[in-house]
């Protein structure tokens, strides 16, 4: 019996001993857990600010960038040279003007010509030749002058009023195209001044490799610089003008077939009402 009770408390004696020092790794293991949770939430915290640094910085690029585009052209242009690239930057301001002024004048010149032909039907029928030259007169644009002159002579006899369609017909076509040949000098002095300030920087990386007496990057690079960038923005300007340019040949052509068909309509009335 006594070795049962001294058996006993020695297991007892073991087991509270493995528990203090089960309880006594917790506590040691409670801070380094602590301070491993802690360098992990910083971590974390590190992470996201990281995140939001890189999500920001492309966010500051594209800022930058906005923001440097003019000082970018600005500086390009420098590079180009002010004597070479000033005739080029006049082309497109001389050009762009002109073309405004022909896209105002074109839309300001196109007609309903189907409702102004009702008009003048309406009072052709009735036999009021004035009140027809009224509804032209209070009409803009060329068709419904050209048949104003039409009326004007509709006493002389129908051969007479085709014959002045047909001639106010072309002055009021060479209206339309006014400014144009100005507009294609324009397209064509664009590139013309680039290529001549490329031919001029080429020269002069020429004379700079005939002083230095060797071929390398840094002698020829200002020349070529420059003819490379009179060339692009000569281009640029004859590429902008000739878009422009095709646009305003084909409104013109618009107008010029609503006259022609116009006029045609325009004879069938007089033709069949005269008949009266």
């Amino acid at each position: 019996m006594k070795k049962v009770f001294a058996l006993m408390s020695i297991v007892g004696l073991l087991a509270f001993t493995n528990l203090n020092g089960v309880m006594a790794q917790d506590a040691a293991a409670a801070p380094v857990a602590e301070a491993t949770e802690a360098v992990a939430e910083e971590a974390t915290d590190s992470a996201a600010v990281a995140e939001e640094a890189v999500e920001e910085e492309p966010e500051v690029a594209a800022e930058e960038a906005e923001q440097s585009f003019h000082q970018v052209l600005k500086e390009k242009y420098i590079q180009g040279g002010a004597g070479w690239m000033t005739p080029v930057l006049l082309c497109l301001i001389f050009g762009l003007a002109l073309v405004i002024e022909r896209i105002l004048y074109l839309n300001m010149a196109t007609t309903n010509v189907e409702k102004l032909l009702k008009g003048i039907e309406e009072k052709v029928a009735k036999g009021d030749y004035e009140g027809a030259k009224n509804v032209c007169r209070d009409t803009r644009g060329p068709v419904a002058s050209i048949f104003y002159q039409g009326l004007d002579r509709v006493n002389n006899g129908l051969e007479d009023v085709e014959k002045s369609l047909t001639n106010y017909g072309g002055v009021q076509m060479a209206r339309l195209e006014s400014n144009l040949t100005w507009i294609s000098l324009f397209i064509a002095l664009a590139p013309s001044f680039g290529f001549l300030g490329t031919v001029v920087g080429m020269v002069g990386a020429f004379d700079a490799i005939e002083v230095a007496g060797d071929i390398s990057p840094t002698v020829v690079a200002g020349g070529m610089k420059v003819a490379l960038l009179t060339t692009i923005f000569g281009l640029i300007v004859a590429i902008i003008l000739q878009i422009f340019y095709n646009y305003i040949l084909t409104k013109i052509e618009s107008l010029v077939a609503q006259m022609e068909d116009g006029s045609i309509t325009f004879m069938d009335i007089l033709v069949k009402y005269s008949k009266r």
